[in-house]
């Protein structure tokens, strides 16, 4: 027998929170007239009424994602994203235009210092990209608390750089251990005002979850599985990257099957060929039309070259162009940001949310010079 001496009343177990889904409250209706109204006002404006579009866009997704039942919200501005494209342009601009003039005034040096330019851009890319993501951070608050970053570019740049030499060297097969190495050197400089980021995915454990891949793909470029294998590799690196984030003692969970984005890339397809083929109609119907004002039958028209004089055939082919390449647009805005955003979020699940309750607001606001230089080279993403 034993006997336990008395003592004040011990506190019970205090119960442990559920993980905590991610939701999206947004509709998509309304992200697709938001979409299509701004590919109109980039026809009106040759193009720059995408910094506002981009703003709106990001609104929309942030406001609608549901985090224990708060949304972040989103706090740039258009023209933030327009005074950084331009500053970018203008440091960008003297080294295209030294390029070109190398190339005018000597072949053999443009041939030589073609590998060192593709070289600095792709480092100045990845500085980019590294900027940006520290933009879009900055402007992003949840429950009265702002994200941001730390960190330099350039040394981001330079291991992403070192990186992708080795992926190079291995045909591929260190580019899980590359996206380790760089996702774990952002997130240690991410943070939710002085709770820090973490990143705990290991190389292996994507390079196991998609070896087949890399054994598939040079079959898959050739043959029409190649969006089935692109889409199941984008879905591995979603979970795995998802599973990896840490601020604190808040992490990340994600339940994404392979084949969830496998439908997704192939609507964009359908949509690809559908308006491939509405355009190919419209351009016999141009050439009907252009024939039948200049007086002559179609074969006459070509035979005499007369398509190439011919303006108004110039002007409608220039419209529909544009109209192709606006739709396609709002197709890949609608099915490859909007709704990869709700099948990312659907699978999300937040573990410990609680620790984030009691932090304290950090960090400056950056520029948008970052987003700029990305959108300038085309590296920008969401």
């Amino acid at each position: 027998m034993s006997w336990t001496p008395p003592g004040p009343p011990q506190p019970p177990p205090q119960p442990v929170p559920p993980p905590m889904p991610v939701a999206f409250s947004g509709s998509r209706n309304e992200f697709f007239r938001l979409v299509a109204r701004g590919a109109g006002l980039e026809l009106v404006t040759l193009g720059f009424y995408r910094f506002w579009l981009t703003t709106d866009i990001r609104r929309h997704l942030w406001s609608n994602t549901l985090i224990d039942g708060d949304a972040p919200e989103y706090t740039g501005r258009g023209k933030e994203l327009l005074i950084g494209f331009l500053v970018a342009l203008a440091i960008l601009m003297p080294i295209y235009l030294g390029y070109f003039l190398i190339g005018i005034e000597a072949e053999h040096l443009k041939a030589f210092a073609s590998l060192p330019l593709v070289a600095f851009f792709y480092l100045f890319g990845q500085f980019a990209i590294y900027r940006a993501r520290r933009y879009r951070l900055t402007r992003t608050v949840w429950r009265g608390v702002r994200f941001w970053m730390s960190g330099s570019g350039w040394i981001y740049a330079l291991k992403a750089s070192l990186w992708g030499l080795l992926v190079v060297i291995t045909l591929g097969l260190a580019l899980p251990w590359r996206e380790a190495a760089l996702e774990r050197y952002k997130m240690r400089h991410s943070y939710y005002g002085d709770l820090q980021g973490s990143f705990e995915g290991r190389g292996w454990d994507f390079f196991k979850r998609g070896w087949w891949l890399w054994l598939l793909m040079p079959f898959a470029l050739v043959t029409v599985f190649g969006p089935f294998a692109y889409a199941a590799f984008k879905a591995i690196e979603w979970r795995w990257w998802l599973s990896g984030i840490r601020f604190g003692e808040v992490r990340l969970e994600s339940t994404m099957r392979r084949s969830a984005l496998i439908g997704l890339y192939w609507k964009v397809i359908g949509w690809a060929m559908l308006l491939g083929a509405l355009f190919s109609a419209y351009l016999a119907l141009c050439i009907f039309l252009a024939a039948s004002m200049d007086g002559s039958s179609i074969a006459d028209f070509f035979r005499t070259e007369a398509f190439a004089r011919s303006i108004p055939l110039m002007v409608l082919l220039g419209i529909g162009y544009l109209a192709l390449a606006l739709a396609m647009n709002v197709v890949m805005r609608v099915y490859l940001m909007r709704d990869l955003w709700v099948r990312v979020l659907s699978s999300t699940i937040v573990h410990n949310i609680e620790a984030a309750a009691n932090v304290t607001a950090r960090g400056e606001l950056a520029n948008a010079l970052g987003e700029g230089f990305a959108d300038g080279l085309d590296v920008a993403g969401f």
